[in-house]
């Protein structure tokens, strides 16, 4: 392997079964490393096949119960409409994503602030690009971590 160690695809799926207690530790829901957008590969393993979440970087921290909620048995990749350069890629990706690697659905989880917004059209552009036609879901979160609207688009 060259480049960044950081970069390298791992599929650990098989050790996030384990349920933790509600009152207790949890232990992570994350399935796979990398999960940057720009990082990772639509032909991972652990995209084939399966439900997809793509998360604005701050929703995992505004909303509490984001691992056992909404990352439990999804593959995921983040992203930050407002920060992150090339995004262009991304809607090339999300087509990947969608006709190469044969996802089921999509989530796309933002946060209520406007720069957010984007990060759903990027994934709306890719899904309209894409000849395989899957259900999307957008989830918004309040900047005091509530869910305000979860949809079908």
């Amino acid at each position: 392997m060259s480049g960044c160690p950081g970069s390298k695809t791992i599929d650990f799926s098989e050790k996030t079964n384990e349920e933790g207690s509600e009152t207790g530790k949890r232990p992570s829901q994350l399935r796979q490393w990398p999960i940057q957008m720009h990082l990772v590969s639509p032909m991972a393993p652990y995209f084939q096949g399966k439900d997809i979440l793509l998360a604005a970087d701050c929703t995992a921290f505004a909303f509490g119960e984001f691992h056992k909620d909404y990352l439990k048995g999804k593959s995921i990749a983040i992203a930050c409409p407002k920060l992150d350069s090339d995004q262009e890629v991304y809607v090339e990706k999300i087509k990947a994503l969608i006709d190469d690697a044969k996802i089921n659905t999509l989530s796309v989880m933002i946060m209520q602030v406007p720069c957010c917004f984007g990060l759903a059209q990027i994934v709306k552009d890719g899904a309209e690009k894409a000849s395989r036609k899957i259900p999307v879901k957008q989830i918004v979160v309040g900047l005091e971590g509530n869910i305000l609207s979860e949809e079908w688009i």
